[in-house]
């Protein structure tokens, strides 16, 4: 299996990739999202688009990839990555009175049969870093919310018909709990 991580310029990318590393016994192979074209993705089973600054249309190729690889490939995308697949599906983002950074809040999963959520408890706390969210009232209908945190802000999406996830928390922050397990759980989606 080949993973592919779309690097969007975050200090959070390579916790991920030692997370996938760790896994797999195999390192991943990285590119920052200015510095890979989507031609050269064709190789890859599984693709993680990181955290990062900014908004989506600002992240380099993570757009024109999802919409390009939606059938095709496994995508999961953390945070910027996660409004990527939103926005690439015609969603909208919503910017948050409130900055979250460094923030650990409960999150409770709202679809229990989710793939990356299998063995972690109905409730867990993970660590937020985001201002801008994937406005609910703006979800295209394709999405399931799987989760969500204590406001009902969406934490978490999954597509009805393709292998595509996003999840607005990080995983790989040591503020989540169950991180490397819901790594791990969408590695082991086939």
């Amino acid at each position: 299996m080949k993973i592919l991580v779309i690097d969007n310029y975050d200090s959070f990318t390579y916790n991920l990739v030692h997370y996938v590393e760790n896994i797999t016994g195999k390192c991943p192979d990285v590119f920052l999202n200015d510095r890979i074209g989507l031609d050269q993705i064709e190789s890859y089973d599984k693709i993680l688009l990181s955290p990062g600054p900014g908004i989506p249309e600002e992240a380099g190729i993570c757009i024109d990839l999802v919409r390009k690889y939606a059938g095709a490939k496994s995508i999961l995308g953390i945070c910027l990555g996660h409004q990527a697949i939103g926005e690439a599906f015609g969603g909208k983002l919503k910017n948050l009175e409130n900055v979250y950074h460094g923030v650990a809040t409960p999150v409770k999963i709202t679809e229990p049969e989710e793939p990356l959520f299998k063995g972690i408890p109905h409730t867990f706390s993970a660590g937020r870093y985001h201002s801008w969210i994937v406005e609910e009232e703006k979800l295209p209908g394709c999405f399931k919310i799987t989760c969500t945190d204590e406001k009902g802000v969406i934490m978490g999406i999954s597509h009805d018909e393709y292998d595509i996830r996003g999840l607005q928390f990080h995983p790989e922050s040591v503020l989540t709990e169950y991180g490397h397990e819901i790594i791990k759980n969408w590695i082991e989606i086939r």
